[in-house]
């Protein structure tokens, strides 16, 4: 009789867990996505293959398979699972699941996969708690977390383990995932009659973001909404059946979002510069701080090939103070597609780099006795302004006169937009310079 309470148990359990819970996949062959480094001949492959596990840090969005991963890799390798989470665990959870490790291997040589979720959540003292019995080698750390381990771990922790980041999973592998889950009699609803569009699912596996467990749930939410007249899964019915997306947007992201922004400017695609500008929109990111980044690739990736987009984004960096979002969006977006589109020059922005150099790192030059301030009384006495002539005098406003005492070139203007104006003024002048002609 206690067998079959526990089997009624079981069901029971098994009822009452979501979709996504039953649908975990259960062997390596049933796991999808993450064929970086989990195919055939990559690294977790073949330290799998060749059972030498040492600890792993699992880094990646949610709903990519890494608390699964892990537990596969436990069952596989014959270890014991010890799930914890960080966020709710403290040193003394961490050492008593240490200290059972060891006995665990002690006494029956069993050895344990220690799974941390959300290992970023450890602070540094209970990170270097793991250090002695990972490095002895007591337990297999497998660490998920969804922050960048080289910024949120301790280098000692990282230095012992091999850091493997997932990645979102494909819309393909999402699909074949709800329609297994659609099919599956034991863990799925392929005891069920249900009548899904083609639609409905390719909605889901797009708009979850590659993110398994929101699709599966709202799979399951939408199949069980079903009423008598509801008789089919179709497109309205997934959409009611999803909340709006969460961006992921932690550290991480909002350093790879604008780097990907600034180079989309760069590179003169406005479709990608607007696609990263509203996401990081989206997800809350300060308007101020896009200005900032506008403001700064007028100039830097613009520069004098069209002088007109520093004026642009300026007057967008005041629009967000003024108006603030959503309204700013818009100036924003005019100030990005102009640069995205407009001549590109890093001129301005090369001499200033190379004159700073020269001033941090070579001889300080001496303002030449010409050009100093001649205005105090005295001046005259030490000779300050002695010789100089003023440019407007000479002919087309320019005179024959050193302005650096050295011989130093910073500017080098591109032949790109208003640019080739300034290379062919230039060229004039130091031809009239070359043929010693002096204006008077």
């Amino acid at each position: 009789m206690a067998g079959l309470f526990d089997q009624q148990e079981v069901a029971h359990l098994e009822t009452a867990m979501p979709l996504a819970a039953r649908m975990r996949p259960r062997t390596l062959h049933e796991f999808v996505g993450q064929q970086h480094f989990l195919g055939e001949g990559k690294l977790l492959r073949r330290m799998l293959d060749a059972d030498r596990l040492g600890s792993l840090i699992f880094f990646g969005p949610p709903g990519t398979g890494k608390t699964t991963l892990a537990e596969i890799i436990a069952r596989q390798s014959s270890r014991k699972f010890v799930p914890m989470n960080a966020a709710s665990s403290g040193v003394k959870e961490l050492r008593a699941a240490l200290d059972q490790a060891r006995d665990r291997l002690k006494t029956g040589g069993q050895r344990t996969v220690l799974f941390v979720d959300e290992l970023h959540h450890f602070n540094k003292t209970q990170q270097d708690v793991l250090l002695p019995d990972v490095e002895a080698g007591v337990v297999t750390l497998i660490g998920a977390t969804t922050a960048n381990p080289f910024f949120a771990l301790v280098s000692a922790l990282v230095s012992r383990s091999q850091v493997f980041e997932f990645q979102t999973i494909p819309q393909a592998d999402i699909l074949s995932l709800l329609r297994s889950a659609l099919t599956d009699r034991d863990r799925g609803f392929g005891a069920i009659p249900i009548e899904v569009d083609d639609d409905a699912l390719r909605f889901l596996a797009e708009v979850c973001d590659g993110d398994a467990r929101r699709a599966l749930t709202a799979l399951e939410i939408g199949v069980l909404s079903l009423t008598d007249e509801e008789s089919v899964f179709t497109l309205e019915v997934a959409q009611e059946s999803i909340q709006k997306k969460a961006i992921q947007y932690g550290v991480d992201e909002h350093y790879d979002a604008a780097s990907a922004f600034i180079k989309s400017m760069r590179g003169s695609d406005p479709d990608a510069a607007i696609y990263w500008m509203a996401r990081m929109l989206e997800a809350g990111e300060d308007p101020r701080f896009i200005a900032r980044r506008v403001v700064i690739a007028a100039s830097e990736e613009v520069g004098n090939a069209d002088p007109q987009a520093l004026v642009i984004a300026n007057a967008a960096a005041g629009a967000v103070d003024r108006i603030g979002m959503p309204e700013c969006r818009i100036a924003l977006a005019q100030a990005v597609t102009y640069i995205a589109t407009a001549p590109k020059s890093n001129a301005a922005y090369m001499a200033i780099n190379a004159a700073m150099d020269d001033v941090r790192q070579q001889r300080v030059l001496p303002v030449p006795m010409h050009l100093r301030d001649g205005h105090y009384r005295g001046a005259k006495q030490l000779g300050h302004g002695e010789g100089y002539e003023y440019a407007h005098s000479g002919e087309g406003g320019w005179v024959d006169q050193d302005y650096l005492g050295v011989d130093r070139t910073y500017y080098e203007p591109t032949d790109r937009g208003y640019e080739a104006e300034i290379t062919r003024r230039m060229d004039e002048l130091n031809h009239r310079r070359n043929q010693g002609e002096r204006g008077t």
